[in-house]
């Protein structure tokens, strides 16, 4: 008799059962897949079943049967294991750029990899609503754009906003489009930025990509190869304090020993250091020179000094006074 349509689909549904119903706690028998099959309307023989599953091990899928009770098949092996899913959600949840609606839908996603028992367990830990997290719903298709971008060597039009009072993104310059060659998408303190080459000053400059709208891809081939060229990329996050540009500087810092990992974590196991003293040691480092790098080096207290260069080492202490002041008057 000819295989009616839904029989033809019946091993894909044999498949679909063992992954998402399935692991070593909870096989499936061959009774129940049978059941399930005449739910949906496709009649089927425990031998029918057999030459399904051994089909599908044949194709590389890791089934095995389980002798002691309870008894059946499960999927042994999937593409992600239960401590890398964990690993993902984890990063989902943590991330600012990602809006809570779409970390929702990632995490349904990721646990549907789990199978139904583990994505429970998956979902257990699931903690999105009042995270801190970006509000603009867009900045999954900017960065797609951007991609493009970069893949066809050619630049993009955006107008780049900032928080107003009333906490609405408003255009800066009177609305007016930036013009950029893309070069990279680089995440950092938890914010995704394009790295681009702005050819009104001639300079590498970053932009928060959930601050950037309607983003359009030109026609004009990229420019500020050979100004890219000159950032060495891995380091380029280690001398940036929150992708914030400014002046490059190598220094001299003395920092207390307990802070040798705070040291690494910001520069890498790469970083120079020297011994000090008992208590200190000397790294020298490179850092933009900002703002945010004056914040970051404060809050480390009488646990961090500049000595070299001094120039730099009087720019931090008028940096501090200035803070003073603004208080004491």
């Amino acid at each position: 008799m000819a295989k009616t349509p839904m029989q033809k689909r019946r091993i894909l549904y044999v498949m679909q059962m063992l992954t998402e119903q399935t692991d070593e706690e909870h096989p499936i028998s061959t009774a129940q897949i049978i059941k399930n099959l005449n739910l949906m309307g496709i009649e089927a023989e425990r031998k029918s079943i057999y030459d399904d599953i051994e089909t599908l091990q044949t194709f590389g899928l890791d089934i095995l049967s389980r002798r002691s009770e309870p008894k059946g098949y499960y999927l042994a092996s999937r593409d992600f294991e239960l401590p890398e899913l964990r690993l993902l959600v984890d990063a989902v949840q943590s991330s600012k750029f990602i809006t809570e609606k779409k970390s929702n839908s990632l995490i349904g996603k990721i646990e549907k990899l789990a199978g139904s028992h583990y994505a429970k367990e998956l979902h257990n830990q699931v903690v999105v609503a009042n995270r801190i997290k970006t509000m603009n719903e867009s900045i999954y298709y900017n960065v797609d754009k951007i991609q493009s971008a970069i893949t066809s060597n050619i630049k993009i039009r955006f107008k780049y906003c900032e928080w107003t009072l009333d906490k609405e993104l408003k255009p800066k310059k009177d609305g007016a489009f930036y013009t950029v060659s893309p070069w990279l998408l680089n995440w950092d303190d938890e914010n995704y930025y394009l790295i681009a080459y702005s050819e009104d000053n001639e300079q590498i400059r970053h932009y928060r990509v959930d601050k950037m709208m309607n983003i359009t891809l030109t026609k004009e081939t990229r420019d500020g190869k050979e100004s890219f060229a000159k950032i060495d990329v891995p380091s380029f996050s280690k001398r940036t304090f929150g992708m914030f540009a400014g002046e490059e500087k190598q220094l001299t810092i003395i920092f207390s020993n307990k802070l040798i990992g705070v040291v690494i974590d910001r520069f890498g196991k790469d970083v120079r250091l020297s011994r000090h003293d008992a208590d200190s040691f000397a790294a020298t480092v490179k850092v933009n020179i900002s703002a945010q790098f004056y914040g970051w080096l404060a809050a480390l207290g009488d646990g961090a000094k500049i000595t070299e260069p001094k120039a730099e080492a009087d720019n931090f202490i008028q940096f501090v006074k200035k803070i003073t002041e603004f208080y004491i008057t």
